[in-house]
C-alpha cells in the first residue's frame, strides 16, 4: 500500500556515487515509489565543495556545510554516507545518526570493517536500520543474498574476487602478456586505479570486504585485523603465462572459512582452475561464491564499483527502509555474533604454485629440490624456461597437496640463497 509520507533522505558526499544516487532517484522515481510503497526524497546534501558543477540541480535540497550536522537535520529520516574513510567525519556521522534514532545507509567498507560491531549494536539499541549493501561488491546483492536468501543455511565457505582494480590488471596482463607496472599505469589513466593504488593492489580493500562477508556468513564478529592480505604487485607476466600453460588463471581471491580451529580469512593471489566460474570473471567485475549445506554453491557476479551499480545498491537499501524491512545488520543480533579465534594457515592443505627467478648455473635446481624435500614438500611438476636478457631463469613448481607450513618452511630454507634473484612467489591453487 502506498503512503503519502515519503522517506526523507540526507545525503553526505556528492562524488561519483552520491551524484549517481540522485540521478537514479530522479530517473526511476515512479518505479521506486511503487516498489517502496512510498516516495523517497532527498531533502539535504553535504559535500566539501559547494561551488563544484556536478551536473545535477542541487538548489532543491538544503545544503549543509558541516556533514556531521546531517545527523540532526530536522527533516531527515535516513542519512546516507558516501564520503569514505574508516574514522573521521564518516564515523562521527554514523554514530551521531544512530544516536539520533535515524536510519543509516553506507557504502563505507573500511568503516564497517573497523567499527561494524559497534555500529550494529548502536543501530539495534536504537531500533533503526543500518544498511550497507553497497559496501561489498558494488551492485551485486551479495549482502542481501547471504543475510536473507541463504539465511537457513550453514555456510561452509565464502570466497571470491572482491576488487575490480586488481581483476582488471590481472585480466589485462593475461590477455596482452604485459607486465604489472605497465598495466597498472594504464588502469590509473583509465580511472580504474587511484593515484595511490596501495589499498587495491595490496589487498586491503578486498580484506575489508571479506571481513564483512565472513561476519554475515558465519555469525562471527567482524575481524578485519585477522585477515591476512597479500596483493598482486609481485605477480609478473611469466606467472600468468605459466598458469595458462597449466590450465589456470591468476585471480586475487579472498577466502573465509569457519572451522574447529577458528575463523580463517585470507586475501591472496590464487591459481584458479580454468573450469571454475571465477576463472571467467574478467575486467573490473566482482564475483562471490558461497557454499551452503542445503542450497549448495551460490554464485554472484556483476559490477563491483562505479556510479550506476553502487548507487543501485544504495537505493535498494533505501527501498527496504521505506518498506520497513530491516533486521540485524549482520543477519543476527550483534550480541549473538561470536568472537572466533584466528585460524592459522599452517595446517591448511592445498596444492601450490611457486615461482623462482634464479641464476642460470649448475646446481640451482638441485638446491631448490633439496629445500622442498627437506621441508616435506612433494613436487608435482617443475618447469624451467629459457634464459632472459639479464641471465636469469624462471623456475616454476607445482606441488602436490600438503600442509602450507611445509611450503613456508621450504621457502625459509631458501631465503638468502645466492642462487635466487629476488624473492620467490607463492600462490595457493584454489581447490
Amino acid at each position: 500500500m502506498t503512503t503519502n509520507t515519503p522517506l526523507r533522505v540526507a545525503l553526505s558526499g556528492l562524488g561519483t556515487v552520491g551524484g549517481g544516487v540522485i540521478r537514479l532517484l530522479d530517473a526511476n522515481r515512479d518505479l521506486i515509489t511503487r516498489r517502496a510503497g512510498r516516495g523517497i526524497e532527498v531533502v539535504a546534501v553535504s559535500a566539501r565543495d559547494r561551488s563544484k558543477d556536478r551536473g545535477i540541480d542541487l538548489t532543491r535540497f538544503d545544503w549543509v556545510d558541516d556533514t556531521r550536522e546531517l545527523a540532526s537535520h530536522p527533516q531527515a529520516d535516513v542519512v546516507v554516507e558516501l564520503i569514505g574513510g574508516s574514522d573521521g567525519p564518516a564515523l562521527t556521522l554514523a554514530r551521531s545518526t544512530l544516536a539520533a534514532g535515524k536510519g543509516f545507509v553506507t557504502a563505507n567498507k573500511a568503516m564497517l570493517a573497523h567499527h561494524g560491531l559497534e555500529l550494529a549494536s548502536a543501530a539495534e539499541a536504537a531500533g533503526v536500520p543500518l544498511k550497507f549493501e553497497a559496501a561489498v561488491a558494488g551492485g551485486i546483492p551479495v549482502i542481501k543474498g547471504l543475510r536473507e536468501g541463504a539465511a537457513a543455511n550453514a555456510i561452509g565457505r565464502v570466497y571470491g574476487i572482491l576488487n575490480g582494480t586488481c581483476n582488471f590488471i590481472l585480466s589485462k596482463m593475461e590477455a596482452e602478456g604485459r607486465d604489472f607496472a605497465e598495466v597498472l599505469a594504464e588502469a590509473q589513466a583509465l580511472g580504474y586505479a587511484e593515484a595511490d593504488p596501495s589499498f587495491d593492489i595490496d589487498g586491503v580493500d578486498a580484506a575489508h570486504k571479506l571481513s564483512i562477508l565472513a561476519s554475515i556468513a558465519f555469525g562471527t564478529r567482524p575481524a578485519f585485523a585477522d585477515v591476512a592480505a597479500t596483493g598482486v604487485r609481485h605477480v609478473i607476466a611469466a606467472d600468468i603465462a605459466e598458469a595458462a600453460a597449466l590450465g589456470y588463471k591468476v585471480r586475487l581471491v579472498g577466502v573465509a572459512e569457519s572451522g574447529a580451529n577458528g575463523l580463517f580469512q585470507r586475501v591472496h593471489p590464487h591459481l584458479v582452475p580454468i573450469d571454475h566460474p571465477l576463472a571467467h570473471v574478467t575486467g573490473s567485475l566482482n564475483a562471490v561464491v558461497a557454499e551452503g549445506n542445503f542450497v549448495g554453491r551460490l554464485f554472484f557476479q556483476g559490477a563491483g564499483a562505479g556510479e550506476g551499480p553502487t548507487a543501485s545498491a544504495v537505493v535498494a537499501d533505501l527501498i527496504d527502509i521505506a518498506r520497513g524491512e530491516f533486521g540485524p545488520p549482520y543477519a543476527m543480533p550483534a550480541a549473538s555474533l561470536t568472537a572466533e579465534p584466528k585460524a592459522e594457515s599452517g595446517e591448511r592443505r592445498a596444492r601450490a604454485y611457486l615461482r623462482f627467478t634464479v641464476e642460470d648455473k649448475v646446481g640451482v635446481l638441485a638446491e631448490i629440490a633439496a629445500a622442498m624435500r627437506d621441508a616435506g614438500v612433494s613436487i608435482e611438476s617443475l618447469i624451467q624456461r629459457g634464459v632472459a636478457a639479464d641471465g636469469s631463469v624462471i623456475v616454476a613448481i607445482v606441488t602436490h597437496e600438503g600442509p602450507e607450513r611445509s611450503v613456508a618452511h621450504a621457502l625459509e630454507k631458501l631465503r638468502g640463497s645466492q642462487s635466487l634473484a629476488g624473492q620467490p612467489l607463492w600462490m595457493p591453487i584454489l581447490g
